[in-house]
């Protein structure tokens, strides 16, 4: 088994130690660097190759909302996973629309930081169906009708099945839960998932969910029972 390359990305050295001595227990994870700010984390991709980053999201420098968003225009970018002490901050939900894979809170049980950075190096946002509302909610209401129309264009690249696909992940879904609500193999759903990326140029199955949400899909599942 290839082990799961992280990089640790905090401004406070006792919490990059603490990290580092958690996740560093992992048999499956090999802490390849440190950084004390986002303004080192370019150039230590560069060098360290990692497949995952966790990182602080407010930082003196370069703070890890701008390292997200440079990061995830690169080609063949690292997965971002943001370190935070808010459940629904507004510059979280602009750092997943940059493409970010998630965040855990800096109060999260260890078990359960070394989960999320596995499932994010296997492709699974680390968002609870709870708190991905809790944030999309905490974004509704400024310029929702413009937002709602753009996503309504952008959504008209997919077929049938994909925006029902679409829908499915809004709703925090696994790729197993949704072959079975849509009765097919999870290998189709994970077809349909890389299509939808594809068409709508999007980085992960986070921005597809704040794209549906946008576009007014979850609403209209809800309401026709789904």
């Amino acid at each position: 088994m290839t082990a799961i390359r992280l990089l640790l990305v905090d401004d406070d050295p006792l919490v990059r130690a603490g990290l580092s001595f958690m996740l560093g227990g992992a048999e499956d994870i090999e802490i390849v660097g440190e950084a004390a700010d986002g303004a080192e984390v370019e150039s230590l991709v560069d060098r360290t190759r990692p497949h995952v980053v966790l990182m602080d999201i407010r930082m003196p420098s370069v703070d890890g909302l701008t390292a997200t968003e440079r990061l995830r225009g690169r080609k063949d970018a690292p997965q971002v996973v943001l370190l935070t002490t808010f459940h629904a901050d507004e510059q979280v939900l602009r750092a997943l629309r940059a493409g970010a894979a998630g965040f855990v809170l800096k109060d999260t049980p260890p078990v359960e930081i070394v989960d999320a950075v596995r499932r994010v190096a296997a492709g699974d946002p680390v968002l609870s169906p709870t708190v991905t509302r809790q944030l999309m909610d905490h974004a509704a209401g400024t310029a929702a009708d413009t937002r709602r129309a753009r996503a309504r264009e952008r959504l008209t690249a997919l077929n049938d099945r994909e925006r029902e696909v679409a829908v499915a992940v809004g709703r925090g879904l696994s790729n197993a839960e949704i072959a079975a609500g849509l009765f097919m193999s999870v290998a189709t759903v994970k077809t349909h998932v890389s299509r939808i990326l594809a068409k709508l140029d999007l980085n992960n199955r986070v921005q597809i969910a704040l794209l549906a949400y946008d576009a007014g899909l979850l609403e209209e599942a809800e309401d026709d029972g789904h």
